[in-house]
Parts: structure tokens; sequence; C-alpha cells
């Protein structure tokens, strides 16, 4: 899988993916939520969807706060799975709002 260009992840991130930023190679983006089992709860589903994509993100996660990083490593940048992943995760992300 070939990753896009720079400008053209910045059209997707202006179109589609407006809350998620761009960080050299990697789409970025960080969640709040009000306590750790919320927060840890949407990263478990948000593990079954990536599990199922065979497409793991980079992420973090302290007490409320969890930050995902997004990359195909293989392409050496972002991808299409990316993209999907991210709209999954925003997607997911409406439950726990």
């Amino acid at each position: 899988m070939k990753a896009f260009s720079t400008e053209e992840v910045k059209k997707l991130l202006s179109a589609d993916l407006k809350n998620w930023s761009l960080d050299g190679t990697y789409l970025i983006r960080s969640f709040k939520f009000k306590d750790f089992v919320t927060a840890f709860a949407f990263m478990t589903s948000i593990a079954l969807h990536a599990e199922k994509m065979d497409h793991h993100p980079d992420w973090s996660n302290v007490y409320n706060t969890v930050n995902i990083k997004l990359n195909t490593h293989s392409a050496g940048g972002i991808t299409q799975l990316d993209i999907d992943l991210a709209n999954t995760i925003d997607k997911l992300l409406e439950s726990y709002i």
C-alpha cells in the first residue's frame, strides 16, 4: 500500500478528519474522558476494530487521556488504512461522549 503525499493528507484532514492533525508522518489526536475506566473502555473498543483491520495504533493512556498516532510503518507514512482507522475511531467516540 502506497503512502499519501503530505498534500493529500492535508486535504483528507480538512475534508473528513477535522479533529486529527498531521505530525510528520503520523495522524495524531488526543481524547479526554471523565475517568480512567471510560478511557480504557474506549481503547478496548478501538483494539477490537484495529485487530479486525490488522492495523494497530501507536497509543498511550494516562488516567483519562488517550493519545493516538496512526501510521503505516511498512509504507513509511499515512495510507488508506490510517484514514479508515481514524474514521472508525471517530465513530466509536460517539458512544463515549
